[in-house]
């Protein structure tokens, strides 16, 4: 199946200077015969100067900025903190425009004759999508979800589908399950045509593209309680508001992906179509948009798994269904009650998720010849087996109406959360603290807070802030190009001006505490599975399964072992990112090229020998890439833990959704996105680097 996770969709960096030809590594021989001059010492040297002349360009912005800093330092002495000096205050300007769209949110035109309407519009989708759902029934939205998926995969789907509905009533949750589903159907529609009309433009022109790219960088590592506090603003509590804060939060990655597989389309297919004289629209629709379906749909797969977390988080400010289920329920440390709503959301999204990839595979593979069909599905191909489908589950719901059981059973659920409850106060009580020599799981948090995050906490806090400077300026450095570094830098010293340095550097200590925890955990798993196909097999649903769960449902399991605080936050960012790791690192692995191992396994090379000197070498750009999305992931779920005592700036964000303040929720929502972006720039590396 197609990787699927809330990860951001990135695009390949393009740079300044030409790429350069890799160095052989200490274990190769470089290939081809070498001629006598190739030979000789005196015609070696001229080749290392230019990289002495790339070593002098990369250190060369390192020096400058060292010469600018360091006097800063001296004009502004201190510990760690930033100074108060070279701050902005934006408290007040943000607070006047909260309190202006407040007091002029009932009478003012904007809000009257253009987001009154807009915030009407989405109330009626909504309504009348949730309405179609109740009246077509269990039953009727059962057999629907069942005859799609067996039209699209194949009866192993189906059953999948069939069985995720059904468990949802079974756990009692059906209504939240179909409010969640009517929210999630106007938000995808409405994220997936923007994304495209935004894909179209970027794709199309360069100009756009290029103005486009850094708001969608914005747009993809802004937190998602970030976008919830302007909305509530603008439309007040409720759908509106979730609806459009998903829209915008699911709409970069489509656009992203439509604008790459325009871009990527065969210059010899467009060439043709431009010989037979087709004008720019019709090359676009007959060539340009069936060229780029596989990425289009990829986008709509991505637009709907992000649409699907964030509708989850959009609980929080009224959007209900089974989200609101598991705020409740987490806000009462209930963690029975969060299951049962939880469990419901993992099947929504495995079943969207595996639909959405079987109407990609379908859609690029060839057609099956008719005399190997089944009877059945001969039936149902074509234009009319649409017609049938549609028809099938129209009459469906009429019996199930008639049958009166339009919504499901009460007598059918099946509570789960006593039984969670008692499983859980068994754990607290026996493992939570207490056990032998490993200590429990309370002592394992306690430890990793005190012996972790604390002193990495405080020593990033005493550090010098120009020092933190110049070093994320190195790593920028070493990770690509000067602008890399600048960028870094740039970002770094905006949270200082922000005025949140403090609690950057909290959140930054947790990130990077995370990051090390999944990258060892990761590395190590991904080394047993690619080496072995049976663990490779064994941990594919998992990884598939846990790669689907929304950000919120991974807080549920880890307020029940761990408790609350930033120990558990980290513990659910390093769980919730440990998929990505795992996948991008086996696959890379796996991708290392037979001829090379056959090679180190002649030469008498060992097993550890070939991983260490062969494979890990060769799999460098994919593990670059694992620690990449690691950080990313990580940032995402750290913000969110400030819902279970994670503090710094997610505990800002949840404050000033909660109180309304605009001042306080931006600002630490724009702390977020330097601090991810910095975070970004320094562990994407360049071709070049």
């Amino acid at each position: 199946m197609t990787t699927t996770t809330t990860t951001p969709v990135r695009e390949p960096e393009r740079r300044g200077r030409p790429e350069q030809p890799e160095r052989p590594g200490a274990g190769e021989r470089p290939q081809g015969p070498r001629s006598a001059a190739a030979g000789s010492p005196g015609l070696r040297r001229p080749k290392a100067l230019p990289l002495r002349h790339r070593v002098g360009r990369r250190l060369l912005p390192l020096a400058v900025a060292a010469v600018l800093l360091v006097p800063l330092a001296v004009v502004f002495p201190g510990a760690g903190t930033w100074p108060a000096s070279l701050t902005v205050d934006l408290s007040g300007p943000l607070g006047r425009a909260g309190d202006w769209i407040i007091e002029n949110r009932d009478g003012h035109p904007l809000f009257l004759y253009f987001f009154g309407h807009v915030s009407n519009v989405v109330v009626t989708s909504v309504r009348a999508v949730y309405l179609v759902l109740l009246a077509a029934g269990w039953i009727g939205v059962t057999a629907l979800a069942g005859l799609v998926a067996w039209r699209l995969a194949g009866m192993r789907l189906a059953a999948t589908c069939v069985a995720a509905f059904a468990a949802c009533g079974l756990l009692g949750m059906w209504v939240p399950t179909m409010q969640t589903l009517a929210l999630m159907v106007v938000a995808v529609a409405a994220s997936v045509a923007l994304g495209a009309l935004l894909g179209l433009a970027a794709g199309l022109s360069p100009r756009a593209g290029r103005a486009l790219r850094p708001v969608l960088d914005t747009m993809q590592v802004l937190p998602a309680f970030a976008y919830l506090l302007p909305m509530v603003l603008v439309f007040g509590i409720g759908v509106p508001a979730a609806v459009l804060a998903t829209v915008v939060y699911a709409a970069p990655p489509m656009a992203r992906l439509t604008a790459l597989g325009l871009r990527q389309a065969d210059p010899g297919v467009l060439e043709a179509a431009a010989s037979l004289g087709a004008t720019g629209r019709q090359r676009l629709l007959t060539a340009r948009l069936p060229l780029a379906r596989r990425q289009l749909l990829l986008g709509v797969n991505q637009a709907v798994m992000m649409a699907l977390s964030m509708a989850v988080i959009a609980s929080v400010i009224g959007a209900g269904g089974l989200g609101d289920r598991v705020y409740q329920a987490l806000a009462s440390v209930d963690v029975g009650a969060a299951l049962a709503a939880g469990i419901p959301i993992v099947l929504l999204a495995v079943v969207l998720d595996r639909t959405a990839d079987a109407a990609g595979t379908r859609l690029g593979a060839a057609p099956v010849p008719s005399a190997e069909r089944s009877v059945l599905r001969r039936v149902f191909a074509g234009w009319y087996g649409r017609v049938l489908t549609v028809l099938a589950a129209v009459a469906a719901a009429v019996a199930g109406r008639i049958a009166g059981t339009s919504l499901w059973p009460e007598s059918w659920t099946v509570p789960i959360a006593e039984p969670v409850n008692r499983a859980v106060a068994w754990m607290t009580d026996h493992l939570y603290s207490g056990v032998p020599v490993v200590g429990g799981t309370a002592d394992w948090a306690a430890r990793f807070t005190g012996w972790v995050l604390d002193p990495l906490r405080s020593g990033l806090q005493a550090t010098p802030w120009w020092l933190l400077l110049i070093v994320v300026g190195a790593l920028g450095l070493l990770a690509g190009t000067w602008r890399t570094a600048l960028t870094a830098v740039l970002a770094l010293a905006a949270i200082g001006v922000l005025g949140v340095w403090e609690p950057s550097l909290d959140t930054l200590s947790q990130v990077l505490a995370a990051v090390a925890v999944t990258l060892v955990l990761g590395f190590a798993i991904a080394v047993g599975a690619a080496r072995s196909a049976r663990a490779q097999h064994l941990l594919r649903p998992v990884l598939d399964v846990c790669q689907t769960m929304p950000q919120f449902v991974y807080l549920i399991p880890v307020v029940a072992l761990f408790g609350v605080g930033r120990g558990p936050a980290a513990a659910a960012a390093v769980v919730y990112a440990l998929p990505a790791v795992v996948r991008i690192t086996t696959e890379g692995l796996r991708g290392v090229n037979p001829a090379a191992l056959e090679s180190a396994r002649s030469l008498g090379a060992t097993g550890s020998q070939q991983l260490r000197q062969v494979q890990l070498p060769l799999a460098r750009p994919a593990l670059l890439l694992a620690v990449n999305q690691a950080v990313v992931l990580v940032l995402a779920v750290v913000i969110i833990g400030g819902l279970v005592g994670g503090g710094a700036l997610g505990y800002d964000v949840v404050l000033g959704l909660a109180q309304g303040d605009l001042a306080t929720g931006l600002v630490a929502g724009a702390a977020i996105v330097c601090l991810g972006l910095m975070l970004d720039r320094v562990t994407q590396p360049a071709k070049e680097a």
